[in-house]
């Protein structure tokens, strides 16, 4: 078991103020989407944003600084941007640890798109209006939310918490992110989570039913499993990246082409 590490406040204070910038970069598109819902709401647009900006925020302050806390304890985290901050020497593979993460990042979303047509084919799908579909603008900055807040929430924290409790149990307390079995299970549960997760949006575009379910905890789950293996084997930038490409790939690249098709 990892060596207990006082709190890395420049590390900490980082990754608060880049959650807070996708929180912001994600409003546009979220309010795109839930648009309908939002006529309803007896509060103008501009108190739902400095509403959901502070709620966020807290939920992150809170979320960062456990997950660095638990991490440092079972030997996860962000090795690349640690060595940055405390101006060490940075490796020297880092070029390629970001071509292999962006590389990850376009498969994880070509695959999630494939499915996606899959599971139309059998008569699951999700269409959106065509006034509902936010402008390319927003859908590349909604891609910062996953690459950054998700990768915080569903990794740093959620899969650093279920590596931990493992770490509780006598037999895994010695080298626990070597132990195969425990990694996989944490990467696969936090991956069923991230897809589960995605189910309060879908829920305002369609009906809720166990197909749409599957859907949702299959094609986020493709791309939870693939960041998790990344957090695991080389940090959690490599995560963000790999996330912040599918992402691009899934919301910005994929609807713009699909509109020139129509």
């Amino acid at each position: 078991m990892t060596q207990k590490k006082p709190l890395n406040k420049k590390l900490y204070f980082t990754l608060l103020i880049l959650s807070v910038i996708s929180i912001i970069a994600v409003l546009p598109y979220a309010f795109t989407l839930q648009a309908d819902i939002i006529k309803l709401s007896p509060l103008p647009i501009s108190t739902l944003a400095i509403v959901s900006i502070i709620q966020s925020t807290i939920l992150f302050a809170l979320a960062i600084y456990l997950g660095l806390k638990l991490s440092s304890k079972v030997g996860l985290g962000l090795p690349i941007l640690e060595k940055y901050l405390n101006k060490e020497k940075l490796p020297t593979n880092l070029k390629l640890t970001v071509f292999k993460s962006v590389l990850l990042g376009i498969l994880a979303g070509a695959l999630i798109i494939l499915l996606d047509f899959v599971f139309k084919y059998f008569g699951v799908s999700i269409s959106l209006a065509t006034n509902q579909i936010p402008p390319l603008w927003q859908r590349l900055l909604g891609s910062l939310y996953g690459g950054i807040a998700e990768e915080i929430l569903l990794r740093l924290f959620l899969m650093s918490l279920i590596v931990w409790l493992f770490s509780k149990i006598k037999k895994y307390q010695i080298d626990i992110t070597k132990n195969n079995f425990v990694m996989w299970f944490s990467i696969i549960l936090a991956a069923i989570i991230f897809g589960l997760g995605h189910l309060p949006i879908t829920s305002n575009i369609t009906d809720l039913t166990t197909l749409i379910v599957l859907r949702a905890i299959i094609l986020n789950g493709i791309g939870g499993i693939i960041f998790g293996w990344l957090y695991w084997k080389k940090g959690l930038e490599s995560a963000m990246i790999a996330h912040l490409s599918a992402d691009i790939i899934i919301l910005a690249i994929f609807p713009g082409l699909m509109s020139l098709i129509k």
